[in-house]
């Protein structure tokens, strides 16, 4: 592929970073939308994910990783906090004027802060979605050096915008005015963030790179992606908007090949990481460098998109914005070389908010004190000592109110809350894919987990739940 080209709240505590000379990179990648078996190293048998597959090979696969929820901005938040979202300042995806979300408070202590307290230089590519630009949750006012890409998450609905930001600075992209196609968004963040790495390869760096896809809408450039994957699939054209006020302002345009469409983002997605382990290589950081690939959420069913048809939850039931399985069960491969087991499956369950205690563990940082999440540090380097968790908590803004708790094999899901409200209980070592209720069998257990949901929130006025 050639790439399209333009012309031009915690308490800080003590830390103490290690020598930059024996500081890992660490490089994190998050696809949006991507579902748990849209991977062909997570079971996907319509299309193939080599390079991916061949970072699953160099690393370690994980099974039960789960993301911080079924949306993108709270699930984003709790990644960078430490905090699930009953404690996370965002909780639900809301727009703010004149362009972007909600954004995070000034006194956040974020995954960046961590690194720039141990020397690393920040960087951030892709779709942000945690505060509009020069409010409180700006990247660069939580901790990252460089951004470049999407602010606003409801704008990288559409893959040819007409403008995208480089930290303050508004970029115009003139070419993509007035429907035309000229500059596909995902293709210059990437050249960004390939260039981050170039920039920074002497000294320790974290990057993040949020990608855009395979988020509705579904376009990809006219290249051998999609020529060789339309005319695959049995197509159902999607009519969606190609003009009016919503037109490229989070409206999904019209595609007639959705399914070869959804692939070839896919299969897009794919080709950015090989490119991106490519120029760790290049730059001789590769050795040093820890990966983590994930995504934010299940799939989604909008603009066209057909998660049953590419079976991308795999036997999970749910999707985007459901608090079953298939909405917060995520595909996890972390790989470092001669540190991460090679060819393993591992299937310790963690989620998005046992990562910042994870690298403050791996960066010999003491870890902010409020935190949700535990250091899997152990897990992921296969060595003893790993501490276990007591209790997974989601929420869900939308569609009524959603919560769910997971201890153990044991899940509570309540369902349709300010509408009065349903408990249903799962079994998911018996009932992985969340098939038959058992609420009125074990009321005892329902009980139990219907007490660590009340107490595991803390109310806040931006984001009742009740």
């Amino acid at each position: 592929m050639k790439l399209t080209s333009v012309a031009a709240g915690f308490t800080l505590a003590a830390f103490i970073p290690l020598h930059a000379q024996q500081s890992p990179n660490v490089v994190f990648i998050v696809a949006d939308d991507l579902g748990y078996g849209d991977l062909s190293c997570y079971g996907q048998e319509k299309f193939q994910t080599p390079h991916i597959d061949r970072l699953a090979l160099n690393g370690t696969r994980f099974t039960r990783s789960y993301s911080g929820t079924t949306v993108s901005a709270p699930s984003r938040a709790s990644l960078m906090t430490g905090l699930h979202t009953g404690h996370t300042p965002v909780r639900g995806n809301r727009e703010m004027e004149p362009e972007g979300q909600y954004p995070l408070p000034a006194e956040t202590f974020t995954l960046f802060h961590l690194f720039k307290n141990a020397g690393y230089a920040t960087g951030a590519f892709g779709k942000w979605g945690l505060g509009q630009p020069g409010s409180t949750g700006d990247p660069n006012n939580q901790g990252v050096d460089v951004f470049f890409g999407y602010n606003c998450q409801l704008l990288a609905h559409n893959y040819y915008p007409d403008h995208l930001w480089h930290n303050q600075t508004k970029i115009d992209l003139p070419e993509n005015r007035k429907g035309q196609f000229g500059t596909y968004a995902q293709d210059l963040i990437q050249l960004k963030a390939l260039e981050f790495i170039d920039n920074h390869s002497n000294s320790p760096f974290f990057l993040y790179v949020p990608m855009v896809l395979p988020h509705a809408e579904l376009v990809v450039p006219e290249d051998s992606i999609i020529r060789q994957l339309r005319g695959s699939f049995e197509e159902q054209p999607y009519k969606g908007v190609d003009s009016g006020p919503t037109f490229r302002k989070g409206g999904y345009m019209s595609q007639e090949y959705p399914r070869a469409t959804h692939a070839a983002m896919v299969k897009r997605i794919d080709l950015y990481v090989g490119q991106i382990i490519d120029k760790l290589k290049e730059t001789g950081v590769y050795e040093n460098t820890l990966i983590v690939f994930t995504s934010d959420n299940g799939p989604h069913r909008e603009g066209g998109g057909d998660p049953d048809f590419f079976n991308s939850n795999g036997i999970y039931r749910g999707y985007k914005r459901d608090l079953y399985e298939g909405g917060i069960r995520v595909p996890t491969i972390i790989s470092w070389q001669k540190k991460v087991p090679t060819g393993k499956e591992n299937s310790f369950p963690f989620a998005f908010w046992d990562y910042l205690p994870t690298f403050a563990e791996l960066l010999k940082l003491k870890t902010p004190s409020g935190t949700d999440g535990i250091s899997i540090l152990p897990a992921i380097m296969d060595k003893k000592g790993q501490k276990e968790r007591d209790y997974f908590y989601f929420e869900f803004q939308e569609l009524g109110g959603r919560q769910a708790v997971i201890k153990g094999d044991w899940k509570l899901l309540h369902l349709d809350i300010r509408k009065g409200g349903r408990f249903e209980l799962y079994n998911l070592a018996s009932d992985p894919s969340e098939n038959h209720n058992l609420i009125d069998l074990f009321p005892r257990k329902a009980t139990e987990l219907k007490e660590i949901m009340k107490s595991a929130r803390t109310d806040n006025p931006d984001w009742p739940l009740f």
